[in-house]
């Protein structure tokens, strides 16, 4: 019945029969309920790990936690984890109608145009700098950007800002790391622009005035050049994925701080990517981030985790929540 909060029938019979007989210890739990001790033990490491149970200080005894709290607060997480994998579905479908709308009107003017190669993508940045008239959002990949680039996009920007554009750029985290990108980005915030890093991003995107998106033509190769797409149904799900991500990206001013749990997003995001089949090179370019560095996250998060493998850590993240 509570498997929906990590419990089996198991581990909520033993958690019922502490409710019940608070006065009873491990043999006393094992003989009310008909079970060997072993079986009452694990149950009660599972109770630990939701708080369902606590500990004296000697651990020699463990009491119930109330379910108006302890259940509660079960639930009251599963419902948040719910709506955000909502926000997250709403978005992953929005990106869908947008790809599947791009596709079906691609060969249409009136839909969009394809830019051949980094020269003509750059040469419609600008015309799209200095005809913007409110807003521009921006999904910027990769470790870092070259310097003649931040060059050239803190000239184009800073015309945009001084005409009242807004801008509003997500990088991703390991940009954190790169001092001259931080270093821009801190020079645009001063200018006006805003900035947020998640670990990671979809693709390279610009949105100008809500009214049309530039994508790459493939996302694995910038250098082929991008589609510029002017659908409303296309650039309105693009702008739906950029506020999605927007709202659960951090400032590029804060700190790279540990969650609630003693994770960073880029840590967490590794373990969703592990979790999902990914292997080490392929998180690596999802994270932007070299194997190297990878694996050193992994070894500390397993560390952490007091895990003997690889395989026993993703046991131990799936059940304290971390995934």
């Amino acid at each position: 019945m509570l498997d929906l909060l990590g419990l089996s029938a198991q581990h909520e019979t033993v958690y019922r029969a502490m409710l019940q007989r608070p006065d009873l210890n491990v043999a006393g739990l094992a003989d009310y309920l008909g079970v060997p001790p072993g079986q009452v033990r694990e149950a009660l490491d599972v109770l630990a790990d939701l708080a369902l149970i606590r500990l004296d200080s000697g651990g020699n005894s463990a009491r119930a936690v109330r379910p108006q709290a302890g259940l509660i607060a079960l639930l009251a997480k599963v419902e948040a984890d719910v709506a955000v994998r909502q926000r997250q579905v709403e978005a992953t479908r929005a990106a869908i109608t947008a790809i599947a709308t791009a596709h079906e009107g691609r060969e249409q003017e009136v839909q969009g145009r394809a830019l051949d190669g980094l020269d003509a993508v750059r040469e419609r940045l600008i015309e799209l700098a200095h005809n913007a008239r409110s807003e521009c959002l921006s999904f910027t990949t990769g470790r870092g950007q070259q310097p003649d680039t931040m060059e050239a996009e803190g000239s184009l920007n800073q015309v945009a800002l001084r005409r009242g554009v807004r801008i509003r750029n997500l990088y991703q985290e390991s940009f954190r790391n790169d001092p001259a990108t931080l270093a821009h980005a801190r020079w645009m915030a001063s200018l006006g622009s805003q900035s947020r890093t998640a670990p990671t991003l979809p693709m390279r995107m610009v949105i100008v005035d809500r009214e049309l998106a530039l994508v790459p033509v493939d996302p694995n190769d910038p250098a082929r050049g991008a589609l510029e797409l002017r659908s409303p149904g296309v650039v309105a799900g693009l702008i739906a994925l950029f506020e999605q991500v927007w709202h659960t990206a951090k400032p590029f001013g804060d700190e790279a701080s540990p969650d609630e749990q003693g994770l960073t997003a880029q840590e967490r995001e590794l373990l969703r990517l592990l979790a999902a089949g990914s292997t080490d090179e392929s998180a690596a370019r999802k994270l932007a981030i070299s194997v190297r560095s990878v694996q050193r996250m992994m070894t500390s998060l397993t560390e952490r985790l007091e895990a003997a493998s690889r395989f026993q850590a993703g046991v131990q993240a799936t059940r304290r929540g971390w995934v």
